[in-house]
């Protein structure tokens, strides 16, 4: 099976940490995050991975190398210009029928494997892992009628979202929709392919699942990734 890896941003929310390395390669433990990430997909099944790279692109080939250490092949697509979420894709060649696409900066417990079999179960273009994800809100809300009148008055509730892991599942045919060498995020694809009446699937999680792309969620990687590391690497 073949992963690509979305690693070219500059994760400008952790700086200054990544003014001097990649966010796949910040540490959580004796291991950078997209390494722990590596592993879990070889355990999956993957064997083929491609990198989408871009800022920093020299460190991350310096130190993965051709995945050989790892025992996969590992190769590079570099993108010389932003090309958001999903404009990198376009840019690699020779991709599978089906491929798992995701970010290099995702702690979880996901199995990879599973959430293949859901997508091609349910026949979808893309699925996207999805993880309910809890939002208080610090205030209290008001819903009216619309005439100026309170109906109800909420004080700080929570509300619940589904939300995207930057983990999905890919059917080639949908980089058609994809413009060359410009900027096109995911949800532009969505959008696009939901107009068209394409499926697209949301494969529901409900394990640990943590985007280590803000200061606090990056200290508390690190502290559970040393807490529960025989759960995010359980071959070790």
């Amino acid at each position: 099976m073949h992963a690509v890896i979305l690693a070219g941003g500059k994760g400008t929310r952790l700086r200054p940490y990544t003014t001097v390395l990649p966010k796949p390669l910040m540490p959580i433990g004796d291991l950078p995050i997209l390494e722990v990430v590596l592993k879990q997909l070889r355990s999956a099944g993957f064997k083929d991975i491609t990198m989408a790279v871009g800022y920093l692109a020299e460190l991350l080939q310096a130190f993965f190398g051709d995945g050989e250490r790892l025992n996969l092949r590992i190769r590079y697509s570099l993108e010389k210009s932003p090309l958001g979420t999903v404009g990198p894709l376009k840019l690699i060649k020779d991709l599978p029928e089906t491929f798992l696409v995701m970010n290099g900066d995702v702690l979880t417990t996901l199995d990879y494997k599973r959430l293949m079999n859901f997508h091609k179960e349910h026949d979808a273009k893309v699925t996207i892992a999805s993880y309910k994800r809890n939002v208080n809100v610090d205030f209290g809300v008001l819903e009216t009628d619309g005439n100026g009148f309170l109906r109800n008055y909420i004080e700080k509730p929570t509300l619940d979202y589904l939300v995207s892991m930057g983990v999905y599942i890919f059917q080639a045919d949908v980089l058609n929709l994809v413009p060359d060498g410009q900027y096109f995020d995911l949800p532009d694809l969505i959008k696009a392919l939901l107009k068209r009446g394409e499926k697209v699937a949301a494969y529901p999680f409900d394990g640990y699942w943590l985007d280590i792309g803000r200061p606090d969620d990056y200290a508390t990687a690190i502290e559970e990734f040393e807490q529960k590391r025989h759960e995010f690497l359980p071959g070790e």
